[in-house]
């Protein structure tokens, strides 16, 4: 009851703040406050964004039709300034007495403080003023709506628009417009005055925006002046600029139809101030020069070297480091070519790719007597080696007290080709007073490794790639390998990883990537520490250990009863072994049978050496595209390789009767992601979001499960956010796991984004999904995906959340809750976890999908 009432308290004071807080508060009596526009098109209503944000004016924003940044702004005081004096003279005498109190500068400071006058400026900037129906700003708005609906073809629409009072000094304005008869194209000529020009563009005028027939539509005309412009930039066209193209319209009033002349000027020139017309000409490109440092750009005089390579001529102020093909591979301007954008984007984009130079400039030289150009290529390179350092301190669950560091050298144009090698360290030392410590040292468990990788700007393979994959997809190739070791954490590690990639870009949205080997192998070194790290599973053999253990050399030297980590291996083999009074038909034996063969699992070394191939595509077109999709598709395949050699080197069994290779039982599987994004912009910087993925991994030959590493997941902030991560599933088993994994995955999102205010946005979310195992050594059905009827399983996680756009970064907080439950009873699930002491914390940065 204590509960309830503070509940109830903490309303009616909320109520009571909002209340006291009118809209209208700022109102002057004899003006209105806007709530809401109304646009009636044909006389039907219009309520979509693009139409609307054309209006002048709008209402006050509002959440759940609740204008909070307007309550916020009236919380400010209207004059900060003249109420502080005002309050000084209210009384005689105050303002000397505060003087004398303390001093005339701090009384002056008081009236610049927080208290007095900072609030109320922070009120105001969070808030915002009430919206007062002006009527300058209708007319303004009417003009846009007339000019939009010119801009479509309706030349002779008319617009009015009404002010109506919708209670005490509020109003609303609805705007009336009439759209009448669309004008038609009904003629389109061409009057082009240079020759070339006419006669190309008569060669792709069957491709024209402008189609007869049509009604007018203002983007068509601009569309096609660019579509225009792009063609003959591409073919030669060096001085053509958009501008050169001109439309004249003539307009029928009585028929509606439209005569369209389409006009290109001859190009202007200025000479000694007289401006002159002359016809364009297509221009080749005559000779290439690439100056390769800052001294032979600026001073041609300071050139001591040059090369000449398939028709490129390359420039140095001291002795040329590269190899001339490593840079001219990266180039698409060719002498005896027509001038082409394309060719001059694709130069600077191949250029930039290298990370051996700055963003090249590109510049255009005309020979004044024949139709010829020479091209610059100048570039500037960056430093040949780059030294970066960092450090941290470290406070987690598993370290009490740590220090990182890391360090990293970049080596540019390693073998002269503008390669790229580099080289890092890192390295970890911490304390726990939670881990066995015999000498009593301070740093008693450390971490480090290095990995270094070297990247070529071009494809190494055992055949030539350059037809199925063209230099300007900006292929590389790149060679990765890494060493790293942990001890006194979790069960401590030997990590080697090599892999060996090619990524290429078919177009600009199109990126692929073949790994054509991923070489991981991991060693545990402290297996012992097994039932330290997973605590839950110790806990639950210990319970049943409690009742079947008969054994006490089993139990730890406390005297309680429960097992030692060693005793813990030791009652898992008596009970698969039949040597306790646990029978295969109880519960618990099932139970200590699963804990032990998750143990096997987890403590086993692995070779895994993969193959995959990853295709991405979207249609995003800048940062500020909020309408666009995300496709991703991966195909991955292991333990092939390592199987043929294992058929022809002689190597040992491991005690599972499986193939080894280095004394290792590799990993044999195949393994599909599926992941698609879609976006939709919804107008006034709301956004809906969806995501689907669906992955799943199938061991085969010498695996009858799937590795730690390559298995999936499911919770966490970029996942089902009403579980944490690894804690839901696999299917209906109730993440009773430290770290539940499975072989299959579905996950579904879904969020709606809308802006608060200033930089701080919401979100609506719904998280659905889970992982099961199938077609592995898995036989329980509460883990198994068992058809349709699994379905059941799919966990719903909902909530919301607030994101703060830092501009550079988006800071997340999501607030989940397990709305479906599928690891409770079926009689259980719904809404039982809908409790804020039951709230799960997700913070990201940048959005989860």
């Amino acid at each position: 009851m204590k509960y309830n009432s503070s509940k109830i308290t903490l309303l009616i004071v909320i109520t009571a703040i909002i209340y006291s807080c009118s809209p209208l508060k700022r109102v002057p009596d004899d003006e209105m406050l806007l709530v809401k526009n109304e646009i009636v098109v044909d006389n039907q209503k219009v309520t979509n964004d693009s139409i609307q944000v054309l209006l002048y004016q709008k209402p006050n924003s509002s959440f759940f039709k609740i204008p909070i940044r307007l309550y916020l702004y009236h919380l400010s005081k209207k004059d900060a300034d003249s109420s502080y004096v005002a309050w000084l003279n209210k009384k005689p005498n105050r303002k000397e007495n505060l003087i004398k109190l303390l001093s005339e500068k701090q009384v002056n400071r008081l009236g610049e403080s927080f208290l007095v006058k900072g609030y109320s400026n922070f009120f105001k900037k969070i808030g915002e003023t009430p919206v007062i129906i002006d009527e300058n700003k209708i007319e303004k708005s009417k003009k846009r709506l007339n000019g939009y609906y010119k801009n479509i073809g309706y030349f002779d629409n008319q617009v009015k628009a009404e002010i109506d009072s919708v209670g005490k000094k509020q109003g609303k304005v609805v705007y009336t417009l009439v759209k009448n008869e669309p004008y038609i194209i009904d003629s389109i000529a061409s009057i082009i005055e240079t020759k070339v020009i006419d006669s190309m563009y008569q060669s792709i005028k069957k491709d024209s925006h402008l189609k007869l027939n049509k009604k007018y539509i203002v983007t068509d005309f601009e569309n096609e002046r660019k579509r225009i412009t792009t063609h003959f930039r591409n073919n030669g066209a060096y001085y053509f600029q958009e501008n050169d193209i001109n439309y004249n319209v003539y307009q029928d009033t009585i028929t509606k139809k439209l005569a369209v002349d389409l006009k290109i000027n001859d190009r202007d020139i200025t000479v000694d101030e007289q401006n002159f017309q002359i016809p364009h000409k297509i221009y080749k490109i005559e000779k290439v020069n690439v100056y390769l440092d800052n001294d032979a750009i600026k001073n041609k005089s300071k050139i001591t070297d040059s090369i000449t390579y398939k028709n490129y001529t390359l420039y140095g102020s001291k002795k040329i480091k590269y190899r001339p093909k490593a840079i001219t591979n990266a180039i698409f301007v060719n002498k005896g070519d027509y001038y082409s954008d394309i060719s001059r984007f694709q130069t600077a984009r191949s250029l930039s790719s290298l990370n051996t130079f700055n963003y090249p400039n590109i510049d255009y030289k005309e020979n004044k007597d024949s139709t010829a150009l020479v091209t610059s290529i100048n570039l500037s390179p960056v430093k040949k080696y780059n030294f970066n350092a960092s450090g941290d301190f470290i406070h987690s669950n598993i370290q009490d007290f740590g220090i990182a560091g890391n360090l990293s050298v970049t080596f540019r144009n390693v073998f002269r080709g503008a390669e790229l090698l580099q080289v890092s360290t890192r390295g970890n030392i911490g304390s726990s007073k939670d881990l066995a410590n015999p000498n009593g040292v301070f740093f008693n468990l450390s971490e480090y490794g290095a990995d270094a990788k070297l990247t070529f700007p071009r494809i190494f393979f055992l055949f030539p790639t350059s037809k199925l994959i063209r230099k300007e997809m900006l292929p590389t190739t790149n060679l990765s390998v890494g060493l790293f070791r942990q001890t006194n954490i979790g069960l401590d590690k030997e990590n080697f990883s090599g892999i060996i990639d090619y990524n290429w870009i078919r177009k600009v949205k199109n990126v692929s990537k073949f790994e054509l080997l991923n070489l991981q192998y991991v060693r545990n070194l402290n297996i012992g520490n097994y039932f330290t790290v997973y605590g839950s599973s110790y806990d639950d053999l210990n319970d049943i250990a409690l009742v079947y253990n008969e054994n006490i050399n089993y139990e730890n030297e406390n005297g309680d009863g429960n097992l030692s980590p060693q005793g813990a291996v030791s009652f898992i083999d008596d009970v698969i072994n039949g040597n306790t009074s646990l029978t295969s038909n109880n519960d618990a034996f099932q139970t200590v049978r699963s804990i032990g063969e998750r143990r096997q699992r987890l403590i086993e070394n692995y070779l895994i050496a993969a193959s995959s191939f990853t295709f991405s595509t979207t249609n995003k077109s800048d940062i500020y595209d909020y309408n666009f999709y995300n496709l991703k598709v991966k195909l991955e395949s292991a333990g092939n390789v390592l199987s043929l050699l294992s058929n022809v080197v002689d190597q040992p069994y491991s005690d599972n009767g499986n193939k080894t290779m280095f004394g290792v039982e590799y990993a044999q599987y195949i393994k599909g992601d599926f992941e698609y994004i879609k976006h939709w912009d919804l107008g006034r910087k709301r956004s809906y979001a969806m995501r689907g993925f669906v992955g799943l991994a199938v061991p085969y030959g010498n695996s009858n499960s799937i590795p730690f590493s390559k298995s999936y997941f499911s919770g966490g902030s970029n996942d089902n956010r009403g579980w944490q991560p690894y804690a839901l599933g696999p299917g209906s088993s109730g993440g009773i796991n430290d770290f539940n994994e499975a072989n299959f995955k579905m996950a579904f999102n879904a969020e709606y984004r809308f802006p608060f205010f200033g930089q701080l946005y919401g979100a609506f979310f719904a998280d659905a999904g889970n992982i099961w195992n199938v077609f592995d050594n898995v036989e329980d059905k509460s883990y198994t995906f068992n058809g349709i009827s699994s379905l059941k399983d799919i966990a719903l996680g909902t909530g919301i959340g607030f994101r703060y756009d830092f501009s550079f970064f988006v800071f997340r907080l999501d607030f989940g809750y397990k709305t479906y439950n599928p690891g409770r009873i079926e009689n259980e699930r719904w809404f039982r976890d809908l409790n804020f002491s039951k709230t799960v914390l997700n913070f990201g940065i940048n959005y989860p999908f």
